[in-house]
């Protein structure tokens, strides 16, 4: 079923954790930060296959803790001519009395020069109250919680009800080979009740670190990358010609930016939107909540598409990303080639995506190729259940009257080709964050030190409220 908003939950952050005792770590703390350190010191950035190096640390720290070869699959992937390999672990039941539960986080981060950062990328800083480095956030951290939930339910000797699938990537952030495979492995070995991913959703904290809400993730926009090409006889830069394969581009990228898509919503959306509004009275804050009451407001709408944190929630999104053009610098351009990335609202559809920027280019001289290989997904109806265990979660970490706020993501995560093949899934990662504070794909990327440990229980209260046994 849609999300309705009348299915808000409440929950939240408490006070910050004293300054001497952030001194007194406990051992699953220490041991947590070193898995952490360990897997965001390996550059597994593609062009450099060492993803593997993270597979072997990984497992190595599980059979540690009791994990046989017989609960661990480590499977080989060939991403467009570069290899990865994806882990899967099964934590088993002694006794299952409910269908399986799917965790996801991927080991795979986008490359980081050294040149470009203030710190070296590929080295766990701590610094400023934060922990900088690639992947910090986006998503070494959900390896992280994961594996040490992992480690430390195994320790104590937890027996689940149900059997728990953990499930790492090795290619989210590119050809999502592995995830794909992974994906149809899981649906014909493990069947899960649902999945829960890691690479989506947290606590919101405003400017000054107090919690404004938890989002879970519940839809994604689909991903499709277009290719635009203009070519051309060329010739010798003293003879111009009157057209010209990049100026004739330019003028097709120019009408792209102009064009905005139609505005989108649903259920899910609306109560995301209306939900983040009630949390400012600034003129973003006011126009969420305008958009929320009515969607065909033009001013609110103006402002929404203003902002780069709102705009993807209300319509789909194409964007030049990349360029190459020419041959030499004393000849005329004989190609043009530019990368437009898009973010399709669901139900929209690639095919009239492709169709509507044909039409604002208006010129069948440029050519169109997707390049991407995509899914469309559906949104994952919100399950009592999960929505419960994420309560429970936040106020074992202290927390109280914050909204709980399922959402769309604007960007893509693993967990599109689960719900693709029909199996709720949902973003419950336990990381907190001040609005733009985490940098993925960009630079200087960080996490606060303060979330890395106030996060570190979330998972593991999560899978004791859905898979424990029933204390009462």
């Amino acid at each position: 079923m849609a999300f309705r908003p009348s299915l808000l939950l409440s929950a939240a952050l408490i006070t910050a954790v004293p300054a001497a005792f952030a001194q007194e770590r406990t051992d699953f703390e220490q041991q947590a930060r070193e898995i952490y350190r360990n897997v965001v010191e390996v550059r597994s950035a593609r062009g450099h296959e060492n993803v593997p190096e993270i597979v072997d640390y990984v497992v190595g720290e599980l059979k540690a803790a009791g994990f046989t070869d017989e609960d661990i699959e480590v499977t080989d992937y060939d991403n467009d001519g570069e290899a990865t390999q994806g882990l899967v672990v099964w934590y088993r039941s002694p006794d299952p009395q409910d269908k399986p539960i799917a965790l996801l986080a991927h080991m795979d981060v986008v490359d980081a020069l050294a040149e470009d950062w203030v710190r070296e990328p590929y080295k766990l800083i701590e610094e400023e109250g934060y922990f900088f480095g690639r992947g910090t956030a986006d998503n070494k951290y959900g390896v992280t919680s994961l594996v040490a939930t992992f480690i430390r339910l195994k320790e104590e000797g937890f027996e689940p009800t149900r059997d728990l699938v953990m499930v790492l990537s090795g290619d989210e952030e590119t050809g999502m080979v592995s995830t794909r495979a992974q994906a149809n492995w899981v649906a014909e070995e493990v069947d899960p009740a649902f999945v829960l991913n890691a690479d989506a959703g947290g606590l919101g904290l405003d400017d000054n670190g107090e919690p404004l809400d938890y989002g879970i993730q519940g839809a994604e926009k689909t991903y499709a990358t277009f290719e635009l090409t203009v070519t051309n006889p060329g010739g010798h830069s003293s003879a111009p010609r009157a057209d010209n394969a990049i100026y004739e581009l330019a003028d097709a990228l120019k009408k792209i930016e102009a064009y905005k898509f139609p505005v989108r919503y649903n259920d899910l959306t609306l109560a995301s939107i209306e939900a983040a509004g009630r949390k400012r009275l600034d003129r973003l804050g006011n126009a969420q909540r305008a958009f929320a009451a009515d969607p065909t407001d033009e001013d609110a709408i103006e402002t929404l598409r203003a902002n780069p944190a709102t705009v993807g929630q209300i319509g789909t999104t194409c964007i030049a990303t990349m360029l190459r053009a020419g041959h030499a610098e004393n000849a005329l351009p004989q190609s043009a080639t530019a990368t437009v990335n898009c973010r399709i609202f669901p139900g929209v559809g690639i095919e009239a995506t492709e169709a509507t920027l044909k039409d604002v280019v208006g010129n069948e001289d440029v050519q169109f190729e997707l390049i991407s290989d995509l899914v469309e997904s559906p949104e994952s109806g919100m399950r009592e259940d999960v929505l419960a265990a994420v309560e429970t979660a936040l106020e074992a970490r202290g927390v109280t009257d914050v909204d709980i706020i399922p959402h769309m993501s604007a960007g893509g995560t693993d967990g599109m080709h689960y719900r693709n093949l029909g199996y709720d899934t949902y973003g419950v990662g336990g990381a907190a964050a001040k609005q733009n504070d985490t940098f993925a794909h960009g630079l200087n990327e960080r996490l606060l030190v303060s979330s890395f440990y106030d996060g570190l229980d979330h998972f593991y209260v999560i899978l004791k409220e859905l898979a424990g046994p029933d204390e009462g």
